[in-house]
């Protein structure tokens, strides 16, 4: 079958089930397209809160569908390949973070919503990486700061905030790919770029960057910059998006073999082939859900 033909069977299931399909925008073009919200985590987190539709397909990762899951307890969280998981959430367990709290007790858990949902649960506020700084801002500085997992954004948000906090040893693997060396080469080819990047980034490349925003934030900065050209620091997905907002800007990427596996592996005819079966259905225990709803709560009652 066409894409175009898989494109209308799923918007004509997605009319009769009275389903809607949410993306991040590291998903691939096509998913992105047929979507009906796309977004960053953080607006994806937004956005599911206010689904009224009885099923969700939720084109993203493991991580996003669960947080979409506990948001809407009630109703059918899709998630079209149920082995899009997310290597730096899977780099810190609620055991883990369990052993971290008993050696610092008293301390604040900040938990990037990269993670899984019992490492939520364990936590008391979660973050996104476009409001980790206010999330941070908003603990006593009398407190003690634990942020898990990710290190990076985490010694980011130190930099801009001035709180020192303990940090797991956590990263995003297509992240780590992107470096300061490949960014200054291509800032000689381009001198009248600017530079913008994911703080999910190393210091190094935070370094060399003339703007740091989350890929919500690269999206709105963009459009409304004057500029005409931009070095972009992030997983490569995120290239179809800007195109179709800002299609009259030069978009290089900092590295164009950023590039998530996980986020890719749902396509049209796993999206078609979800809405059809209703599977994979994501399941979060309701204990679990429990105590890790009111640490997304607070971080989206930030907003």
């Amino acid at each position: 079958m066409a894409i175009t033909g898989i494109a209308d069977k799923i918007l004509e299931l997605k009319q009769r089930k009275d389903a809607v399909i949410l993306a991040h925008n590291y998903q691939i073009g096509e998913v992105q397209d047929i979507a009906d919200f796309v977004g960053d985590s953080l607006q994806l987190s937004i956005e599911a809160s206010r689904v009224n539709n009885p099923i969700i397909v939720f084109c993203g990762v493991h991580f996003m569908a669960e947080t979409a899951k506990m948001l809407n307890p009630g109703k059918k969280v899709l998630l079209p390949d149920e082995m899009a998981g997310c290597p730096m959430a899977d780099m810190i367990t609620a055991s883990q973070l369990e052993e971290l709290k008993r050696a610092h007790p008293g301390a604040i858990v900040i938990c990037y919503v990269n993670s899984t949902a019992a490492v939520k649960a364990q936590s008391d506020i979660c973050c996104t990486s476009s409001n980790a700084i206010k999330v941070v801002e908003s603990v006593p500085a009398d407190k003690e700061i634990i942020f898990v997992p990710d290190k990076y954004l985490g010694s980011y948000v130190q930099s801009k905030t001035g709180r020192k906090m303990i940090l797991w040893n956590g990263y995003c693997p297509t992240h780590i790919r992107i470096n300061a060396k490949n960014i200054i080469e291509l800032k000689k080819k381009h001198l009248d770029s600017e530079v913008i990047v994911h703080p999910e980034n190393t210091p190094e490349v935070i370094e060399v960057a003339d703007r740091v925003e989350s890929t919500g934030g690269m999206l709105k900065y963009i459009k409304q910059s004057d500029k005409k050209s931009f070095i972009i620091g992030t997983e490569i997905g995120i290239i179809h998006a800007l195109k179709k907002d800002s299609p009259h800007k030069q978009l290089i990427p900092a590295f164009d073999r950023a590039l998530c596996p996980n986020m890719k592996l749902i396509n049209l005819e796993k999206i078609l082939w979800s809405l059809e079966e209703e599977q994979p259905e994501i399941v979060v225990p309701v204990d679990i859900a429990r105590k890790a709803i009111s640490a997304i709560n607070r971080m989206i009652e930030l907003k």
